[in-house]
């Protein structure tokens, strides 16, 4: 029998887990994946998550989680008519396993019980407990008093009790040995429609190149790869020698309004699945504030769920208009993204 449930051992999990440890809560966190797991992402911290980091761990992100070049020193936009538009920020260049990783460890290491290779495969509420069967290496059921549902995008908890969403932007990157006319330090972003159907960017990790485009059709993921890579060629200089690997990955489509799901029962949401991400699928910030704000509200009301919601959409308010302005910013500046704009 346990307190709490949280299943995803990203950002949003792993922060809300080791708060309920550390309120001395008793914390099951499951992972499907075998740690250290793996996310397709640009691994970008921007200040704001250096910060919540800070605040929410007690330390700064160690150098073993970080690649090459160490530091990012902001974003380039390019809009839809081609026009640049950068913007400084210092942040840190990591590989999202071992970000990941640590801060799982971090919650392992505040008595949270950590299950890898183990997925949640359904939940049940009865009698103020939920049932939460998991399938890994033996399957078997768990009783908590509450879910924190940090899936991701994909999550199975979310689609058994809402419905099966399929909203989603698929991401296609790859990652190259070549050579390119541009600062190392910065992150790309580009903008206009001929490129991809919502954006397409560039960044270096470790010396290797990675280029990517998102779709919403995903039948046309190489013909908008291909006319990146040209595009890159022709005003970057972009050669590729090896391309090293390919990935695809899901994250939600955010649409006018950045609705959010809080939660379902004794399941509430948090990070993507609930539908907090910023633009440029930047959402490692918000994963880690929703998934406190939701092992916070546990906390603090554990014998009252209508408390619990308050708290949590209250606390998270601050958020979702962070999300909302960010979203407007985007909107304002290409014709692309002009529908977010409320």
């Amino acid at each position: 029998m346990y307190d709490v449930i949280v299943v995803g051992a990203g950002p949003a999990g792993s922060t809300a887990a080791k708060v309920l440890a550390e309120r001395g809560l008793h914390v099951l966190l499951v992972e499907r994946h075998k740690l250290p797991r793996y996310k397709s992402c640009s691994g970008v911290l921007i200040q704001k998550t250096m910060d919540l980091v800070r605040r929410y761990y007690g330390q700064d992100v160690p150098l073993s989680a970080t690649c090459t070049p160490v530091e990012n020193r902001g974003m380039i936009f390019t809009d839809d008519k081609g026009r640049e538009f950068r913007f400084e920020q210092g942040g840190l260049n990591v590989w999202r396993s071992s970000f990941d990783n640590w801060l799982t460890e971090q919650a392992a290491a505040s008595d949270a019980e950590v299950r890898d290779g183990t997925n949640a495969i359904f939940c049940e509420e009865q009698d103020n407990l939920i049932s939460v069967t998991l399938r890994g290496e033996s399957s078997c059921t768990e009783q908590a008093g509450y879910v924190i549902d940090c899936e991701g995008v994909t999550g199975i908890l979310k689609r058994q009790l809402l419905g099966n969403s399929r909203d989603y932007i698929t991401t296609f990157q790859t990652f190259n040995r070549g050579t390119i006319q541009l600062d190392p330090h910065y992150f790309y972003a580009y903008l206009q429609p001929e490129l991809s159907e919502y954006d397409a960017w560039f960044n270096v990790k470790d010396e290797m190149l990675v280029l990517g485009v998102s779709v919403k059709n995903t039948s046309r993921i190489k013909q908008f790869y291909q006319r990146f890579i040209s595009y890159m060629e022709t005003r970057h200089g972009l050669r590729i020698g090896q391309q090293v690997r390919a990935e695809k990955w899901l994250m939600p489509h955010i649409r006018p309004g950045c609705s959010v799901a809080y939660g379902q029962g004794r399941v509430l949401f948090a990070g993507e699945i609930a539908g907090f991400l910023n633009p440029m699928g930047e959402g490692i910030s918000a994963g880690m504030e929703s998934g406190y704000h939701a092992a916070q509200a546990i906390a603090n009301h554990f014998d009252t769920l209508d408390m619990i919601y308050t708290d949590y959409r209250r606390n998270t308010q601050p958020l979702k208009s962070y999300m909302e302005r960010q979203w407007n910013f985007v909107g304002r500046m290409a014709d692309t993204f002009s529908k977010m704009i409320i």
